[in-house]
């Protein structure tokens, strides 16, 4: 089933009623509305006169709806998540954290793997140079020692978008904006499905900043990276107004969590896709597979 993200830009009340959640908006004449929570994945708050009650809290992490709010520069800043995100949760927590570093190298040449494959694969499908993409993939050794991640990313996008001396920086020029907040609701969704595969996002197999609370959804987010620069390229191929993030281009960015994607042989929206993902690299780290399913870009 695929669930639904709600957006809020505007000053809303939220409470919950018969498993409903109820939104009652402060301007007389708009009327309320409710939704099943059950129906709801994602919900991003981004005006700062939201109120939301307890009982609306607790229902949405129940349902392991991932809750994200706003920075005053209208960026996803944080994101809520449930103390208990699976039955086994415990026992998946030690298999995590008695993962070998082997292993860890080896899941993390296969991600780099994934993410540089679905780059070349991304800018095949716009009729862009993509062979040494396509090369690098093939190349990258256990941990990825040589650094093939950052090659291919730099080379990436500076070949990716036709705009006049872009570079991928998260304070540069547009469409870095975009890319910003695409990136930002792909880590809540890794975060959610990590979570919900009983795992600790703050415990990587690369990264390990120890400000980072979500090292492993950084990890297990690259390879669906190419899907967020997709959804951008096309956005600046309308040709619009990228210096602000205006609500229907944060409308078309919130489409993320529904995208179609190829995994295993199958379309699937990508929230789910993330799951089996996730639920896969448990399986790695229980003993029962050495690869993580990640889906191939089409």
């Amino acid at each position: 089933m695929i669930k639904r993200t709600l957006f809020f830009s505007n000053p809303a009340y939220l409470s919950t009623k018969n498993e409903q959640l109820v939104v009652n908006y402060p301007e007389e004449n708009k009327a309320e509305k409710t939704v099943p929570i059950e129906d709801i994945g994602y919900v991003v708050l981004e005006n700062p006169q939201i109120t939301l009650t307890n009982g609306v809290l607790m229902k949405l992490v129940q349902n392991k709806t991932a809750l994200i709010t706003c920075d005053q520069q209208h960026m996803p800043c944080s994101f809520l998540q449930p103390l208990v995100g699976h039955t086994e949760q415990t026992v998946r927590y030690r298999y995590q954290l008695d993962a070998s570093i082997p292993l860890k190298k080896n899941l993390w040449q296969h991600t780099v793997m994934a993410k540089i494959a679905n780059q070349g694969l991304h800018m095949k499908a716009r009729g862009k140079y993509s062979l040494k993409l396509e090369r690098w993939s093939k190349e990258v050794k256990s941990g990825d020692t040589q650094n093939h991640e950052a090659v291919a990313a730099a080379h990436y996008f500076q070949n990716l978008f036709d705009v006049d001396g872009f570079s991928r920086n998260q304070k540069g020029t547009p469409p870095n904006n975009l890319l910003n907040y695409g990136y930002a609701i792909l880590r809540a969704v890794t975060a959610r499905a990590i979570v919900s595969s009983g795992m600790l996002p703050s415990v990587g197999i690369f990264h390990h900043n120890k400000y980072n609370a979500f090292s492993l959804a950084d990890d297990v987010m690259e390879p669906y990276r190419p899907y967020v620069d997709a959804l951008v390229y096309d956005i600046v191929e309308t040709g619009a107004n990228l210096e602000e993030l205006t609500t229907s281009i944060k409308v078309e960015l919130l489409q993320i969590p529904a995208m179609d994607v190829i995994i295993d042989g199958n379309k699937s929206p990508l929230m789910n896709a993330m799951s089996r993902t996730t639920n896969s690299m448990y399986e790695c780290f229980y003993g029962n597979s050495r690869k993580i399913l990640y889906p191939v870009f089409c």
